[in-house]
């Protein structure tokens, strides 16, 4: 399988059209960019022959953040200071502002990243990833994929996904929840049951 972050990928020449007019005024942020490391206190643009697109300025000046090749960032978005962007999709208003890792993943408009959480895109044993879905196990053909969150999901603080995880629009992840490969429904509630023991000091 050929990659989808490749100069013209086949995979999203479908939606490229619509892409490119929803990023109403881009701006090439690779060639042009400043070399990792070299002022803290501005982005850093990894030189990379991979195109990196953007749409309106986002919001703030992100010092430490990192952008990679194979990026699109839609109008208005957030990317945070010290956040690693690479190989993902952004569309409009999409939010990831507090120490957020977003690697080959896709997040969909008005999605809001919570403080901390993580966008996992690589199993500990290098295989390819499958989602389940339907009593199937899909064959991404991937060995790197991170998660593809529908419009207007919101996750809370320190929630992990898992690499293979698809989340419905108007999802809400509450914080700290670890979410495996998956589908998770649209418009649902996921979050975390614990059993609290408050003892005395010195009991």
């Amino acid at each position: 399988m050929s990659s989808p972050y490749e100069s013209n990928p086949p995979t999203l020449r479908p939606t490229a059209g619509p892409l490119r007019r929803a990023f109403r005024s881009r701006r090439p942020l690779g060639p042009a960019g400043r070399a990792p490391g070299r002022d803290p206190r501005r982005p850093a643009v990894e030189r990379d022959p991979r195109p990196a697109l953007a749409g309106r300025p986002p919001r703030g000046r992100p010092p430490g953040a990192y952008l990679r090749g194979g990026i699109w960032i839609g109008d208005r978005c957030v990317v945070g200071a010290n956040r690693k962007i690479k190989r993902a999709i952004l569309l409009p208003h999409a939010k990831a502002p507090h120490l957020n890792y977003v690697r080959d993943s896709i997040l969909g408009a008005d999605v809001n990243l919570g403080a901390g959480t993580i966008l996992s895109n690589f199993r500990h044993d290098g295989g390819r990833i499958h989602v389940p879905c339907d009593g199937e196990r899909l064959d991404t053909g991937r060995r790197k994929l991170g998660a593809i969150l529908g419009d207007g999901v919101l996750t809370g603080c320190n929630s992990v996904l898992h690499p293979g995880v698809v989340v419905g629009r108007g999802t809400q992840i509450y914080p700290g929840v670890q979410l495996r490969p998956g589908v998770y429904p649209e418009r649902s509630i996921v979050k975390l049951r614990q059993d609290l023991e408050i003892v005395a000091q010195g009991a």
